[in-house]
């Protein structure tokens, strides 16, 4: 039924592709009904999540401290 060939095939996947990777963008970067978009709410949340990391780094660096005294 159809005959596409490879060059035909790669080109419809890089529209299909490209069209996806616009339409995540102007999901993540579009104002919700507060004025806030997606983005803006992960940048606000960085901060807390790197706070976060550092905690559980230091506890995890005091577990292995603890383990490798105890050998």
């Amino acid at each position: 039924m159809f005959n596409l060939k490879l060059k035909d095939m790669n080109l419809l996947k890089f529209i299909i592709v490209g069209a996806a990777v616009g339409y995540g963008i102007n999901y993540i970067m579009k104002k919700g009904p507060d004025g806030r978009s997606v983005i803006d709410d992960i940048a606000e949340k960085v901060p807390d999540w790197f706070n976060d990391a550092k905690k559980y780094a230091g506890e995890t660096i005091e577990q292995v401290k603890q383990r490798a005294q105890a050998v």
